[in-house]
């Protein structure tokens, strides 16, 4: 989002001249002042925020690192710190100091080897016993990882009438659960019309969009179906917005999903902008970035 807005801006300057456009280059800032509000009861003075990164080999190492920069927040990994009196401490070239809110870029099987995964060299010995306590808050808290599971998704109708008393305004894309039987048969018998999306994937991968799949990936993907239906979810086929982007030839149009960014700490802050990732290859449905995407800047106008 950050890139792009800059890079808009560097090749057309003349655009956000003419355009009320507003700013998403507050992000890191506003992220920042989220965290700190998220810091535990017992903080005095100003929080101390740190971001928790598995290392340099992960994919999304520089994103960490240019996010913590940005902030202007220590950007640490597991063998930076330590559970020391009850607290989680920073080490530094004054000692170790206390940590009162990290933002953690691991996995939870890999937060804590005490707790989760002993092989697990990325986290902090002890940091969950920390955290109950109250002596540090982790956002996003562990097990906030159970939304990443696409079968949540086919609950949300529920999840919202339940926290507000109130039907979802916002009508949820039909879902099939394959985990259970009559939707299983459903989703077999119509699998040429249908998404099917493993429930813990990501990046595109795992999935069959069955109006352009094969008849033999179709007949693949039903025997993996069959073989263990609760790993996966189903969903009709939607027609994608489309934006137009330049290519060889000229000007065409490229299907296009929004990913929007929101902060939730003390209270609600919507990002005005996002990451607009568009499919690169003509006629495809996936916008993952790691299957070819790319991606626009986002506008949203002022009044």
């Amino acid at each position: 989002m950050l890139e792009n807005r800059e890079t808009m801006m560097q090749m057309f300057p003349e655009l956000f001249t003419q355009n009320k456009v507003q700013r998403v280059e507050d992000y890191p800032r506003l992220l920042r002042q989220s965290l700190a509000s998220l810091a535990p009861p017992g903080c005095k003075g100003r929080p101390r925020v740190a971001v928790l990164t598995p290392g340099i080999y992960n994919s999304a190492y520089y994103e960490h690192s240019f996010l913590a920069d940005q902030m202007g927040v220590e950007l640490v990994e597991g063998g930076d710190l330590r559970v020391i009196d009850g607290k989680v401490k920073m080490r530094t070239t004054r000692g170790y100091e206390a940590i009162d809110v990290l933002y953690r870029r691991v996995d939870d099987d890999f937060l804590d080897p005490l707790t989760f995964r002993p092989d697990s060299a990325l986290g902090v010995p002890g940091i969950m016993d920390v955290y109950r306590s109250g002596n540090i808050t982790i956002a996003n808290a562990p097990g906030t990882g159970i939304c990443d599971d696409k079968a949540i998704y086919s609950y949300m109708p529920e999840i919202v009438e339940f926290y507000t008393g109130r039907k979802a305004l916002l009508e949820n894309v039909p879902t099939w659960r394959c985990s259970e039987p009559q939707s299983l048969k459903y989703v077999l018998e119509h699998i040429e019309e249908l998404v099917i999306k493993e429930v813990h994937g990501s990046g595109g991968y795992g999935m069959l969009v069955g109006p352009t799949a094969s008849k033999k990936e179709r007949a693949e993907f039903a025997e993996k179906l069959a073989a263990k239906p609760g790993n996966y979810i189903a969903q009709p086929t939607l027609a994608l917005s489309t934006v137009p982007i330049f290519v060889n030839k000229g000007i065409a149009p490229r299907h296009v999903d929004l990913r929007p960014y929101v902060l939730v700490s003390d209270k609600v802050k919507i990002i005005p902008g996002g990451l607009t990732r568009v499919a690169l290859k003509q006629g495809s449905l996936v916008v993952n970035s790691s299957q070819g995407g790319g991606t626009k800047d986002t506008w949203v106008l002022e009044d």
